[in-house]
């Protein structure tokens, strides 16, 4: 039976951006897009071009290579043309491969929100695909509210779906705006749809308020739709949306998907999946949820005992899926060895090729432990673990040595009566047994160390002049004035290459210090003579 194509359209840098606390900079909507790229999904939604200027920035490039480059928007406004509709026209001013216009299919919608007739609305939906297509614009329509638009006036509704299919949209996406429909119902109103629009045409958005995102969107897809919207951990407004990180793995790796559809995400990709799940986390500083299906830490976790006896002989007995099928892995607590694997995986991702029988890998193994146990996450910060690692196995110098450092913070009143604060470094170092001293003032504590750092790093000056700090990220691990305090630090250089470090301490100078230092190491490393 020949296959057909599943569809992954990722809405995290758009719908996802939604989620409460979480505010996209250019630079994380740039390593977001080249991840998802990467991964293979086939439409990056970047945004809305022309809302606000870190969208309208993103959207001056190309920000993909290999998925189809998509940004949003509304269909034109009534009274205007399409000529005239700044909105519109800076879609079409973009960059962007494809434009995924909204439009109301809740004709109680149209009335309140938009103050239109219905007519008008579809009048809007026609204009605007046409000035899209005319522009050389792949096009789509999310069908705003259709599911509870279906239930209160199914024909409008159907209306909607069926002029952007006569339109020539390529997409017609059916949205469960509110997040309230549930499976059986998704089934049956997506089979109503199919009168009107072919299943190579349509597409589903759902939330996740009812906790029904990822099961509506298999629902759909059963029912009839190939083309799948969703964001990575399912973040987005309210409780989110249809969780990426879940769906694709089902797709590709459950037999009754994986039978009748293919999709551009591979089985190799899908093996970073979980990796993907935990940087993604690090990048908007939230928690990974451990007990996340495929990708949770306690996702293949068994307690020892009965269940652990029989996971030992046959994993099959407590694992619906081998765990390295995910990238994850299996925790059991009577064996080492699944622990041992995954870091000899990831050494090898970083060039460092070791024995499965070298005897430093288990002094390094039990370290990460014991440091992960103390709070380190390197989960993204990869580059502090390829530090470590190589410390470990002796394949790096430590280049130069911290004898001490000092930090003055001082809150006092201007010339102008005005509350400011000073902050000065002073670190003391060491170099091919010569002494470095540096001073230096920065905006806060954590600046005037990075800066008297860099100040003067002796024969290794030159090599540290394009090094940047691109972003820092704190979290508070266990609560109150005496917490530990995780730090995670990016950092980028004049190529395009970026890393992350990490430090972990009592202390959130002293944190910052730490991965202050694995960065420049970092960079320096790769600057004699290897490959970043």
């Amino acid at each position: 039976m020949t296959k057909e194509k599943l569809t992954i359209f990722d809405t995290t840098l758009r719908d996802g951006q939604q989620t409460p606390g979480v505010d996209f900079s250019l630079g994380e909507k740039i390593q977001i897009a080249k991840m998802l790229d990467e991964l293979g999904v086939d439409y990056v939604e970047g945004g809305y071009p022309g809302a606000n200027p870190t969208d309208t920035a993103f959207f001056e490039e190309k920000r993909t290579h290999k998925a189809i480059f998509t940004a949003f928007g509304m269909t034109k406004r009534s009274g205007v043309s399409s000529s005239n509709d700044a909105g519109l026209q800076a879609l079409l001013k973009s960059k962007a491969d494809a434009v995924c216009f909204v439009a109301k299919a809740w004709d109680y919608h149209v009335k309140v929100a938009l103050g239109i007739t219905n007519e008008e609305n579809l009048q809007g939906i026609k204009e605007s695909l046409k000035a899209a297509q005319a522009a050389g614009k792949q096009v789509m329509l999310d069908c705003e509210h259709f599911f509870d638009g279906y239930k209160a006036n199914r024909n409008f509704a159907l209306k909607v779906a069926k002029t952007a299919f006569d339109s020539g949209a390529d997409w017609i996406i059916l949205c469960d705006t509110n997040g309230g429909t549930l499976p059986h119902e998704i089934s049956a109103i997506v089979e109503d749809v199919l009168n009107i629009v072919p299943s190579k045409n349509l597409g589903i958005h759902t939330h996740n308020d009812t906790g029904n995102a990822v099961a509506n969107t298999l629902a759909g897809i059963r029912a009839g739709v190939r083309h799948i919207q969703g964001t990575l951990n399912g973040i987005g407004e309210r409780c989110g949306n249809a969780n990426l990180i879940i769906l694709l793995p089902t797709l590709v790796l459950k037999k009754e998907f994986s039978d009748r559809f293919y999709l551009n995400v591979s089985h190799e990709n899908i093996k970073k999946i979980t990796y993907i799940s935990k940087a993604f986390n690090n990048i908007i500083n939230q928690y990974n949820n451990t007990q996340a299906p495929y990708v949770g830490a306690s996702a293949f976790a068994t307690k020892a005992g009965i269940h652990a006896s029989a996971l030992l002989k046959e994993p099959e007995t407590y694992e619906h899926i081998p765990p390295e099928s995910v990238g994850n892995r299996r925790n059991v607590m009577v064996s080492n060895q699944a622990g041992k694997s995954n870091l000899i995986s990831q050494l090898q991702t970083m060039g460092i090729h070791v024995e499965k029988n070298d005897e430093r890998l288990d002094g390094l193994l039990q370290e990460i432990k014991e440091r992960e146990a103390r709070g380190y996450s390197y989960e993204s910060a990869t580059a502090s673990l390829e530090m470590l690692a190589r410390r470990r196995l002796g394949t790096v110098p430590d280049y130069f040595n911290v004898d001490s450092y000092r930090v003055a913070v001082e809150r006092r009143f201007n010339a102008l009566g005005e509350v400011v604060t000073y902050s000065e470094a002073v670190v003391k170092l060491m170099i091919d047994d010569e002494t470095y001293h540096s001073v230096a003032e920065g905006n806060g504590p954590v600046n005037a160390l990075d800066i008297a750092l860099r100040k003067d790093l002796g024969r290794y000056q030159k090599q540290i002049e394009a090094l940047q700090l691109v972003d820092f990220k704190v979290r508070i691990l266990n609560g109150g004035t005496t917490a530990i305090t995780r730090v995670l630090i990016q950092s980028r250089d004049d190529k395009g290459n970026h890393w992350f470090t990490v430090g972990v301490s009592p202390n959130i100078i002293d944190a910052s210090f730490i991965a202050l230092i694995d960065s420049i190491r970092y960079r320096l490393f790769h600057e004699n003579g290897n490959t970043l």
